[in-house]
C-alpha cells in the first residue's frame, strides 16, 4: 500500500483523446508536496507517512506546528495529511513527492471538503417537491409539509430528511481515471469532477477498488533532486 498526494484543485477543462473525443476533467497541482514525518510499528504502533503540501508563513504557524517542521528540516505546510502505508513503502523525512506519482490510465480515489451552502430548505437540500401551488396553500409552498405521525408514535423519527445546514462535508470520490499527468509542471488530470471549491486542497490515492497497474512507480514517484 503506497502513499497518497496532497493536491490542490485548480479548477475543470477539458482534453480531446486519440479518437477525438471530449473528456472533462479536473487539474489537480501537487505542490511542494514533502514528508513531514513517519511513523513506524516500533515507536508508534503503525506505519504511516506524513505528508505537508503548500506554503505558509512561519508567523502564521503556531509554536508547536514550527517545531514540527523545524524538526523535519522543511519550510512550513498549509496542509498536513498522514496517509497508512506498508513497510516497504515508507520514505525519507524530507523527500519531494511529484505528479508522476500516478500513471496515465490509473484509477484513483479523491477526497474533498464540499462547497458549503449554510442553512438551506428541503427542496434544495433533499430535493423535495414542495407544497401544490393552489387548493389552499398559501405562503407555504416550499415547506416540507408533515414531518411526523400521530399519537402513535406520536415523535419524528430519527434522520428524517428536514431543513439544516448542507455542505462543508468530507466526502470521497471513488475510481477517477488519471486521463493526462504533467510532471514538469506537477499537474495531475483526473476524468470527471471532483468535490471542493477552486484552490480547495484534497487528497488523492491509489483506488481502493481497483488493481494497481504494473508501472506505478514504487514506493512513491519523488521529485528528481536538482
Amino acid at each position: 500500500m503506497r502513499t497518497g498526494l496532497i493536491a490542490q484543485k485548480l479548477g475543470m477543462s477539458r482534453i480531446f483523446d486519440a479518437k477525438g473525443n471530449h473528456v472533462p476533467v479536473t487539474v489537480l497541482k501537487v505542490d511542494n508536496c514533502q514528508v513531514v514525518a513517519v511513523q513506524t510499528k516500533e515507536k508508534n504502533g503503525y506505519t504511516a507517512v506524513q505528508l505537508g503540501a503548500g506554503a505558509k508563513k512561519a508567523k502564521r504557524a503556531t509554536k508547536a506546528e514550527r517545531g514540527h517542521f523545524a524538526k523535519a528540516k522543511v519550510e512550513p505546510k498549509a496542509k498536513v495529511v498522514e496517509f497508512r502505508v506498508d513497510e516497504k513503502s515508507i520514505l525519507e523525512v524530507g523527500a519531494e513527492l511529484s505528479a508522476s506519482h500516478f500513471v496515465v490510465g490509473q484509477y484513483v480515489d479523491v477526497s474533498g471538503v464540499t462547497i458549503g451552502r449554510g442553512f438551506q430548505g428541503g427542496m434544495k437540500r433533499w430535493n423535495f417537491g414542495g407544497l401544490r401551488a393552489t387548493h389552499g396553500v398559501s405562503v407555504s409552498h416550499r415547506s416540507i409539509g408533515s414531518t411526523g405521525q400521530r399519537q402513535d408514535p406520536g415523535r419524528v423519527f430519527k434522520n428524517k430528511k428536514m431543513p439544516g445546514h448542507m455542505g462543508a462535508a468530507n466526502r470521497t470520490m471513488l475510481n477517477l481515471e488519471v486521463v493526462a499527468v504533467d510532471a514538469e509542471h506537477n499537474l495531475i488530470m483526473v476524468k470527471g469532477n471532483v468535490h471542493g471549491h477552486k484552490n480547495g486542497w484534497v487528497t488523492v490515492r491509489d483506488a481502493v477498488k481497483k488493481k494497481l497497474p504494473k508501472d506505478v512507480p514504487m514506493p512513491a514517484g519523488l521529485k528528481a533532486k536538482a
